[in-house]
């Protein structure tokens, strides 16, 4: 446990705002209140891993979970439903965006506050870790006058961060820009921004139906939920509008898929598609106490595999310092970015077959989310570990017996690409497995 409370002397009240401030200071995305029959135990993610904070009495849970709902405007007497709620506010000079959720469980409510930080989206583009070649290719999607460019990946992958840096670097004078979100999770100046609410028929599909009538040059959309709100997105986008939004899905292979299975005609799909950028987030090493160590047999072949390069040696965790937490330090961007080109486009109409599509997609100009992040460990940003914590592997990367590997020797092919580096940053062809 990271801290103790004496309940007996200090206030509920300030108690929460400890526990708020502690986590805003340490980093961390949400802070969860888990309630059991005993107590309530409460965690903070940082860096993407859940760790114990402390645990609460049962004797004072429940004023506890109390006083949450009323910083963040819900309703105290309501706890068999769901609810959602929103702080802001601002706490020893630190000013917070926080969004709310509870939820009814067997033990009690059970309270996830998640803090909201857009630190990385004022920063712009060039500071989300992006590649020289996938960010030019950024570039150039958001030069096309018209068009959907989508940003995917599971929920806390950093989609939000990435569209806001995308719309902050759209925001001219000369352009008209309007949002719909839920909820609304960053104020930018010049831009329109509209707040969903399904109450009262407010919907995605409403206010985009609404906003076509209002000469909008550039539309977000907070996520595509359903085929409704997808078919109006790839028809905004048909008719002359460049469209933003993102969607849950694990690379570009499966979001032209999702797109399909949406109802989204082939034909406007393959007309309005101008780049999808896939994302995870890894932990960042500790610049301070990461130390080199051997690769072994298996990394070796990985590296060779999908880099198409020799690695003998590479950065792992360090012990922990006074600048980090468990060898880690904040987390780093990894990145899939597809520029849609005619021949994509054409497969996309003409119905040709997943692996056709695949070749198509993962050409030499592609890099995977498992090539970027290896790139990212020969750089020193972060563990080979990690990134295969993170990625699913093909059938062809997977050693069922690394050991018994080891001991006989991979054999590499020698006809594999080999990369190039420009301006400190590792390129790789793809290899079409």
């Amino acid at each position: 446990m990271l801290r103790t409370f004496d309940f007996e002397k200090l206030p509920i009240v300030e108690i929460v705002n400890e526990i708020i401030i502690d986590a805003t200071k340490n980093r961390a995305s949400d802070i969860h209140f888990d309630p059991n029959n005993e107590d309530l135990k409460v965690r903070i993610r940082i860096d993407g891993q859940l760790i114990d904070y402390c645990e609460i009495p049962e004797l004072y849970k429940k004023n506890l979970i109390t006083r949450v709902k009323i910083i963040a405007g819900m309703n105290i007497t309501e706890n068999r439903l769901p609810q959602d709620g929103a702080i802001k506010t601002t706490l020893n000079g630190i000013p917070l965006d926080m969004r709310v959720s509870s939820l009814p469980t067997n033990g009690g409510e059970k309270i996830v506050i998640r803090i909201l930080d857009y630190s990385m989206s004022i920063q712009g583009l060039e500071k989300l870790g992006f590649s020289k070649s996938n960010y030019n290719k950024i570039l150039k999607m958001l030069s096309i006058p018209s068009g959907i460019i989508l940003v995917t990946g599971a929920t806390g992958t950093g989609k939000s961060t990435t569209v806001y840096s995308m719309l902050q670097r759209l925001n001219k004078e000369e352009s008209n820009i309007i949002t719909v979100e839920d909820p609304v999770e960053m104020d930018l100046a010049g831009i329109n921004q509209v707040q969903v609410n399904s109450e009262i028929g407010l919907t995605f599909a409403n206010v985009l139906r609404s906003i076509l009538r209002q000469d909008p040059d550039i539309i977000m959309i907070g996520e595509i939920r359903d085929d409704e709100t997808a078919t109006i997105a790839v028809r905004a986008s048909v008719t002359g509008h460049l469209v933003l939004s993102t969607l849950h899905t694990n690379n570009s292979l499966n979001t032209i898929e999702r797109l399909l299975d949406m109802d989204v005609e082939r034909y406007l799909l393959a007309a309005s598609l101008s780049g999808i950028v896939s994302q995870k987030l890894a932990r960042r090493l500790c610049p301070s106490c990461r130390k080199k160590v051997a690769t072994t047999m298996y990394q070796k072949h990985m590296f060779k595999r999908n880099l198409g390069i020799d690695v003998n040696e590479m950065y792992v965790a360090g012990d922990g310092c006074a600048n980090c937490m468990n060898g880690y330090n904040g987390r780093i961007a990894i990145h899939e970015v597809l520029l849609i080109d005619e021949n994509i486009r054409d497969a996309i109409s003409n119905s040709v077959k997943k692996d056709a599509l695949r070749k198509l997609v993962y050409n030499e100009n592609v890099h995977t989310l498992l090539q970027d992040g290896l790139i990212k460990v020969v750089q020193g940003f972060t563990t080979f570990d990690e990134i295969i914590r993170l990625i699913e592997l093909d059938i062809e990367d997977i050693i069922v017996d690394k050991n018994e590997e080891q001991k006989k020797g991979i054999v590499i092919d020698n006809t594999t690409n080999t990369n190039t580096n420009t301006n400190n940053t590792t390129t790789a062809n793809q290899n079409n497995n």
